[in-house]
């Protein structure tokens, strides 16, 4: 998985890196993998391949372990994300409810695709396959907040409260 490019190139600062090594010993086993990577998330907001190799060189564990959990977890990002996360279910109930039209209604009013972020860094816009909330779809959720029974005229009043 190598790379060229180095922690700073990410603009992290001194005091970053710092805290990252801190949580990387702290947690420095295979078994302490996802809670590590969930701290290590919180401090810099998304986890790089550089920083997949630093955990790998500090505590041993293979880089492709690592790797094969930041990218199957949709918590984790490997892409610096904007300040709002909006995420769209589309499970099965969601789907069969308009989730797709809910989602259509995003792409198309904030310009972006599944996995991309808003120019001006306000959004960033993902697919989720099921909140546990089926009895409230269609469901969306926005930095973890959740609005359930959402109809597609409903999208626009609801992004205006984090812009």
């Amino acid at each position: 998985m190598g790379t060229c490019t180095s922690l700073k190139d990410y603009g992290f600062n001194e005091e970053q890196l710092k805290k990252l090594d801190e949580i990387i010993d702290k947690h420095s086993c295979q078994e302490k993998l996802i809670p590590m990577l969930e701290e290590i998330q919180q401090l810099l907001g998304f986890i790089p391949v550089a920083v997949q190799e630093r955990i790998s060189q500090k505590t041993g564990i293979c880089e492709n372990d690592i790797y094969g959990v930041v990218s199957f977890y949709s918590y984790f990002t490997m892409e610096p994300r904007a300040r709002h996360r909006i995420q769209v279910c589309l499970g099965t109930a969601c789907y069969v409810k308009g989730g797709k039209k809910i989602a259509n209604k995003i792409e198309s009013r904030l310009h972006i695709k599944p996995g991309e972020s808003t120019e001006d860094g306000k959004f960033t816009y993902e697919e989720a396959r099921c909140f546990g909330t089926c009895g409230l779809a269609p469901v969306m959720a926005i930095d973890g907040t959740v609005y359930g029974k959402v109809k597609v005229e409903d999208i626009d009043e609801i992004l205006s409260q984090y812009e």
